[in-house]
């Protein structure tokens, strides 16, 4: 059960070898969490990561779990949750894809999607459904920046996480009262495997300081974290500006 302060004894992350997810995990070891779940797709990273946070002393456990195959979701989550309660599902999963290639190959551009968006509609909903069940817990999406208005450079991914996002939201409405708590992280630019090699964007940030912004999101319940928080009022302007003016900025 989480503490009075809203942090978890329990962790299930999907996507289990995510940067950001791995950062996370670690920071709630060390306050408080003992039982982890890296839900991904098998592999040596996958492993090392359980291996990594193992040593700071969580029981930490790996689950075969692919964002491309909805029809096993029910089946592989449900088995996690009926090992015991689960305080924290992180929906960490996904993918950046290649803009250029990905309009080039619109099955490359629909993989984005699907692993984006189609997979977490999916894993969100089985994880919602028991959450509610058990009466408790919190659902923790990954969505960016990226989704707040969909840019020249990027918009395919920019889309899928606006597609999550919305989603996510909505979800957080339906769960409203039931004792499940949605809450949306939107980091902007994170220094991660994900993102290297590419141009750094301004007000970069790291996995760490995204890990202390969910810290301090579940301590206040918050639904919404932006990361860095001064996101929030840039956001805002590009959303606002008109459309011919923004299709010329260089972003």
């Amino acid at each position: 059960m989480k503490d009075a302060f809203g942090l978890p004894q329990s962790l299930l992350v999907l996507g289990g070898t995510s940067g950001i997810a791995l950062a996370t995990a670690r920071r709630l070891i060390a306050r408080r969490t003992r039982t982890v779940w890296l839900a991904g797709r098998p592999s040596p990273a996958l492993e090392s990561a359980a291996s990594d946070l193992r040593a700071l002393g969580a029981d930490v456990r790996t689950v075969a779990f692919d964002a491309l195959d909805p029809g096993a979701h029910e089946e592989v989550l449900g088995k996690v949750f009926a090992e015991g309660d689960v305080d924290l599902v992180l929906l960490a999963f996904g993918v950046l894809g290649d803009q250029a290639r990905d309009e080039r190959d619109p099955a490359a551009a629909v993989r984005v999607a699907q692993t984006n968006y189609t997979g977490a509609v999916s894993a969100g909903l089985v994880a919602a459904r028991a959450l509610q069940s058990q009466g408790h817990g919190c659902l923790v999406v990954l969505s960016s920046v990226a989704g707040e208005r969909a840019r020249r450079a990027n918009f395919i991914y920019g889309s899928s996480k606006a597609g999550l996002d919305a989603f996510a939201q909505g979800l957080g409405d339906a769960l409203h009262g039931t004792g499940v708590h949605v809450m949306v992280v939107r980091p902007g630019f994170v220094r991660t495997r994900m993102t290297a090699g590419l141009a750094e964007a301004p007000l970069a940030t790291t996995p760490e300081e995204v890990a202390a912004a969910v810290e301090r999101g579940l301590r206040r319940r918050s639904e919404t974290v932006w990361v860095p928080g001064v996101l929030r009022v840039v956001m805002s302007g590009l959303r606002h500006l008109p459309r011919g003016v923004f299709r010329r900025l260089p972003v």
